[in-house]
């Protein structure tokens, strides 16, 4: 198993984050098994596209909330990244109350 759950929802209330605030969390190493997505669909054209990342953030977004690990935006870039056969992902993790 790639991913600890596929998920289809948010589960956790609006954080109010927009994408450019995002950058002021550091990176860190998210284990793949221990996230929960929030889509259980993705477009394999992006997950194949070599500029996916060009005019996004290039780490992943989770959101931890209830002791669990929520990959909000990033599918594409876990999923490459289980492909390569890595077992962690560069993500900013934001700490919802």
């Amino acid at each position: 198993m790639i991913f600890k759950r596929v998920g289809e929802e948010r589960p956790y209330p609006d954080h109010g984050y927009k994408p450019k605030d995002w950058s002021v969390l550091p990176p860190r190493q998210v284990r793949l098994d221990q996230l929960v997505t929030t889509k259980g669909t993705l477009d394999l054209n992006a997950l194949l596209d070599e500029d996916s990342t060009f005019y996004g953030d290039l780490f992943a977004h989770v959101v931890e909330f209830k002791g669990e690990m929520y990959l909000e935006d990033g599918l594409h870039r876990a999923l490459r990244a289980a492909l390569q056969q890595r077992l962690v992902l560069h993500a900013r993790v934001l700490v919802v109350e």
